[in-house]
């Protein structure tokens, strides 16, 4: 039984769960420089594991138990707490594209990206359960942006630039919580409490890629038994991980077909042959046989640029489609020979720029108990599991939000909009909310007016005011109300730019402005209307003529004449720009038509006149005499004029004739002329129309309302009398 108790000593645990074998390491740190007091390997006795998933965590427990023995022998502590990793196989990838439609014409910030980037990773996650509907639960463990679009263009950055269609190509990673699980259980089996979890790929990272290295962009890839495992970096972090099902037991397999042995001898060939120039074995036919390593490289070099093949397009995909600055190599399978100088050539970078990481990374690593331990790429993950103990982040934490206990995937950058994603918090109650917008047309044209935005969601941690982006650490208190919904989109109609601009028309020779007119859905509106959804607008690129009136203070009355472009108009008559109008009393329009009409007899003798210079025959003209009557002037030669004077009778009254018509049941003549209309009676009657005896005259023709331009005939009726 051990005397010293873990806590005490101060020393970390460290756990790799393999698929083919469980490796303990126990040590501390100590002025930067990690100590390592004890380390134990034991093989399962059965496949308890697959591709890096416990599928027995009885017998699976039964092997960290035995290695929790053997360390405690070695150092005399009582083990209590341990750290593990979760293999990079598991994890789950999810390829996305995301598209947004921006409805204004901002600049892009900062915060509108990481809302698209939020949305992008929250359909990631709605498409991984789709395709994964098991009911199981999956933490997101980070995310990679491929490619940005804007209108459909790749372009490098968004922000400041005019907001528009935009899109987002990214990588989202999740590990599944039953892979998490069993190796929770598997270690309570062996009495272990589990202090710490992060992911082989990031333990790797920690020993692999010293802190000054990780802002460049570098590829890690751990070649184990059954798979390949990558996971990229920039800017200080792992911003994607990949899985490839190919490894070191296909070579493996390879060797075993060609030498005839099985699968154990195989693998103990292949791993021979790494550090020795020929190698002795038995075939299962029990002869002895021998092959040079060289004869080994040759056989599994297909094999070997295949899988450098693979790996290489798969860290291309992780760092969107281009290359990274450098490739970096564990794990027990990347030591055949020829597999680094294969990633170099089919990555298009110098062969000193992939590496196969060992003891030259283990300079700030001491190995107490020194033991033939041999300082090469298969300590880097256990070691690595080690390191994480000691780091801030890369391990799972557990925070309150909104009263719920939640575990989460600690990357080192966790935020509160991390949180939420976890407890699936709806991303659209975190941001402020815009209010319905308010969609209709003006004259067929679409328009929408956006809803005022809402105010953000109101955020404290443990305690205190924050915000989406605060950070989070273990065992924080997240609370979070829900963001609320602007007004929505409000419109009247003086607020359409159409609306607002003016028009010049000229009224009783005035030059004036007059404003627009509207109308919705078919009705006349004001400019005061508010705007409905749906509504149909349509700004009239006229007035009426009543509208005019109205803008000039003219009150129409019954006895109003309008004049529309020297035509006459009602009330209802477009007015459009540049056009004229008259607005004039009925006396007044009546006067002015009667004084700008040409006096019949004048008209009938010029008429006359034309048709006499018409004739051949004569040349004569017509002139008006004494007694009214219209008579012939000879003007040709003297013996012209005596042949005329020959003639029976000359000619009179060729058009004048006289009109009977009845006014104010009264009969009229009226005389001389040859054509009469309406204003031609008041020849004939006493109707003095310069003083008015009344508010308007009457006038009709045989029952109707003339104009006084109109036309009339032999036998009409007609009245004038002035209205009281």
């Amino acid at each position: 039984m051990p005397s010293l108790e873990q806590a005490d000593q101060k020393v970390v645990f460290g756990l790799d769960i393999g698929t083919r074998s469980v490796v303990g390491t126990v040590g501390y740190m100590s002025d930067g420089q990690f100590n390592v007091i004890a380390q134990a390997v034991e093989k399962h006795q059965t496949r308890a594991m697959l591709d890096g998933q416990i599928h027995d965590i009885g017998k699976v427990g039964m092997t960290i138990r035995l290695v929790k023995e053997k360390l405690e022998q070695q150092t005399d502590i009582h083990l209590t707490d341990v750290c593990i990793a979760a293999a990079g196989r598991v994890l789950k990838t999810v390829r996305i594209m995301y598209d947004h439609e921006f409805t204004d014409n901002h600049d892009l910030t900062e915060e509108d990206i990481y809302n698209l980037d939020s949305a992008a990773v929250e359909k990631a996650y709605a498409q991984f359960l789709e395709e994964n509907s098991s009911g199981l639960k999956f933490y997101l463990v980070g995310y990679s942006v491929m490619h940005y679009y804007l209108d459909g263009y790749q372009i490098v950055n968004l922000e400041g630039h005019s907001a528009g269609n935009v899109s987002v190509e990214l990588i989202a990673t999740f590990l599944p919580d039953d892979c998490v699980d069993g190796l929770y259980k598997a270690c309570e089996r062996a009495g272990l409490k589990v202090a710490n979890l992060t992911l082989e790929p990031i333990a790797a990272m920690m020993v692999a890629i010293p802190d000054r290295f990780r802002m460049l962009n570098l590829a890690l890839v751990d070649v184990g038994a059954g798979t390949s495992d990558i996971c990229v970096t920039d800017d200080g972090s792992i911003t994607a991980y990949g899985m490839l099902p190919i490894a070191g037991d296909d070579i493996t397999e390879i060797i075993a077909k060609k030498c005839l042995v099985d699968f154990n001898t195989a693998d103990e060939i292949k791993i021979t042959s790494s550090h020795q120039s020929e190698v002795k074995y038995v075939d299962i036919m029990g002869l002895d046989k021998t092959i040079t390593a060289d004869e080994i490289a040759v056989i599994i070099k297909p094999q070997v640029e295949m899988m450098a093949k693979k790996a290489v397009e798969e860290i291309k995909r992780l760092n969107g489609d281009q290359p990274v600055s450098a490739v970096f190599v564990v794990g027990g399978g990347g030591c055949v020979p020829g597999y680094t100088e294969a990633i170099a050539r089919e990555m298009g970078i110098p062969d000193e720029r992939v590496a196969l990481r060992g003891e030259e990374v283990m300079k700030n690593i001491t190995f107490l108990n020194n033991d033939g331990i041999e300082r090469d790429s298969l300590l880097v993950t256990p070691l690595g599991i080690c390191f994480s103990y000691y780091e801030e982040a890369n391990n799972f934490i557990f925070v309150s939000f909104n009263g719920t206990q939640t575990k989460l995937y600690d990357n080192g950058k966790l935020q509160i909009v991390d949180a939420a994603m976890q407890v699936a918090f709806p991303n659209e109650d975190l941001f402020p909310k815009r209010g319905e917008e308010l969609k209709f047309t003006v004259n067929g044209k679409e328009r929408t007016q956006r809803g005022q935005s809402g105010e953000a969601a109101v955020i404290s941690l443990n305690g205190k005011p924050a915000d989406i982006h605060s950070k989070i650490h273990a065992n924080d208190i997240i609370d979070v109300k829900p963001s609320t919904a602007g007004e929505p989109g409000k419109a009247t109609i003086d607020s359409i730019p159409e609306f607002k601009t003016k028009f010049n028309v000229n009224v009783n020779g005035k030059n004036v402005e007059a404003s627009r007119y509207a109308t919705v859905n078919g009705e006349a509106q004001t400019g005061f209307y508010s705007i409905k959804s749906g509504d149909d607008v349509k700004v009239l690129d006229y007035n009426t003529a009543a509208q005019i009136a109205e803008l000039m203070d003219i009150t129409i009355t019954e006895d109003t004449v309008i004049i529309v472009n020297n035509e006459r108009g009602d009330a209802n008559t477009p007015v459009y720009e540049n056009f004229k109008v008259e607005f004039k009393d009925q006396e007044e329009a009546l006067m002015e038509y009667y004084d700008d009409l040409p006096d019949a007899d004048e008209e009938a003798i010029r008429l006359a006149n034309e048709e006499a210079y018409e004739s051949d025959d004569r040349d004569v003209k017509i002139v008006e005499g004494k007694d009214g009557q219209l008579s012939f002037e000879d003007l040709s030669s003297e013996d012209d004029s005596k042949a005329f004077e020959n003639d029976p009778e000359p000619v009179k009254n060729i058009l004048a004739h006289d009109l009977h018509v009845t006014i104010n049941n009264e009969p009229h003549t009226l005389h001389g002329k040859a054509d009469y209309i309406f204003v031609d009676i008041f020849d004939a009657i006493d109707f003095d129309l310069s003083k008015p005896q009344g508010r308007a005259i009457v006038t009709t023709l045989n029952g109707a309302t003339p104009e006084y331009m109109q036309p009339i005939h032999e036998g009409d009726r007609i009245e004038v009398y002035w209205k009281t």
